[in-house]
């Protein structure tokens, strides 16, 4: 009996941690901003267009993370938006962190990954998340999925569909950037 309350008591944390999370990613802002996971991945070989980072290397910038795979259309149909939105703000505080977690088996292969990266023109730094351990840490469930950091570290807002430039969707993530990026 007592182990089944402690398996009870550890889902319903695990479930009230991520629920706002899974909630916000259908699109906006997170009601409870929570502590953003440290990255799940620390070897140079995780990581592309850079060294590993941490969560701790991009405290008092605005990050935006954004998971994709290579093959989802959604998401390189979305990079023209993602690397405008980069390119205007990245001088005032914007970083753009890529999180490449794979649907398919083909698609784990480090060395394919880089020559998409080299071929969608991606200069962000981008995390390999082949065993998809901070896409459960971020409770995401879509390609793409953009979740916005503030400068303290906090998850502030999750979206998740192809975006492109002046869409709503653009509009409301830049107009939640430009908040983020604003506060002291």
């Amino acid at each position: 009996m007592k182990r089944l309350s402690i398996l009870i008591l550890s889902s319903l944390a695990v479930i009230l941690t991520v629920l706002p999370l899974t909630q916000a990613a259908r699109g906006g802002i997170v009601r409870q901003p929570l502590a953003a996971p440290e990255f799940t991945h620390a070897e140079p070989g995780e990581w592309l267009n850079s060294t590993p980072l941490k969560l701790a290397d991009l405290r008092g910038k605005v990050v935006l993370v954004d998971f994709w795979t290579f093959e989802c259309w959604n998401c390189y149909r979305s990079f023209p938006w993602l690397k405008s939105v980069e390119a205007r703000l990245k001088d005032k505080g914007l970083r753009v962190i890529g999180v490449h977690s794979p649907e398919f088996e083909r698609e784990r292969v480090p060395e394919s990954i880089g020559k998409k990266i080299k071929e969608f023109g991606l200069e962000h730094p981008v995390m390999i998340d082949n065993d998809f351990s901070y896409w459960k840490a971020m409770a995401n469930r879509y390609w793409p999925a953009y979740f916005l950091i503030d400068k303290k570290g906090l998850i502030r807002a999750a979206f998740a569909g192809e975006t492109h430039e002046g869409d709503s969707q653009a509009r409301e993530i830049e107009k939640i950037i430009g908040d983020l990026l604003a506060e002291s």
